[in-house]
């Protein structure tokens, strides 16, 4: 895969992976502001198996922002995101919390280059594929990465977190 930085200077997240030497292929659609669901909405606009591209959600444990990359196909299962950090209680962050903790707008989060570093867990059904979509910083613009190089550069633990 190419290391390609989008734009001039690139998002966050494309700066993040090219400081640390991870090659990804940048993924471009055309957003269309109506769409009910973005992770739905990349997958079908890139012709990519909803299994292979994966949403970020901002999670709340215990009072503490966590981020969960979980398939687009499936929903988080916060019971057992709080079983895989060894919390107790995790419940989803208000959009304006999400945005305000990564940096990114709601539809553009990305798992990488995040504002300020947050416990990240991928879900396992990730190291299924030999290469993975996430958002890549802003509606319509994906990164497409080994799991592993996502593992590495997030800091993220895996664990079965979707349903």
């Amino acid at each position: 895969m190419a290391k390609k930085a989008q734009g001039a200077g690139g998002t966050p997240a494309t700066l993040a992976l090219t400081r640390a030497g991870i090659h990804y292929l940048p993924r471009t659609y055309e957003h269309d502001p109506r769409a009910t669901s973005y992770g739905l909405e990349a997958a079908g606009a890139l012709g990519e198996d909803p299994a292979r591209v994966f949403k970020t959600l901002l999670t709340s444990l215990d009072g503490e922002l966590v981020v969960a990359v979980v398939p687009v196909a499936g929903q988080l299962d916060l019971k057992a995101l709080a079983r895989a950090l060894g919390g107790s209680k995790a419940v989803m962050a208000d959009v304006a919390t999400a945005e305000r903790a990564t940096g990114y707008v709601a539809g553009g989060i990305s798992p990488i280059g995040q504002r300020r570093a947050h416990r990240t867990v991928l879900d396992t059904s990730a190291l299924d594929h030999a290469t993975v979509l996430v958002s890549g910083g802003r509606r319509g613009f994906d990164i497409e990465l080994a799991p592993q190089d996502l593992v590495a550069v997030t800091g993220a633990v895996t664990a079965t977190i979707g349903r």
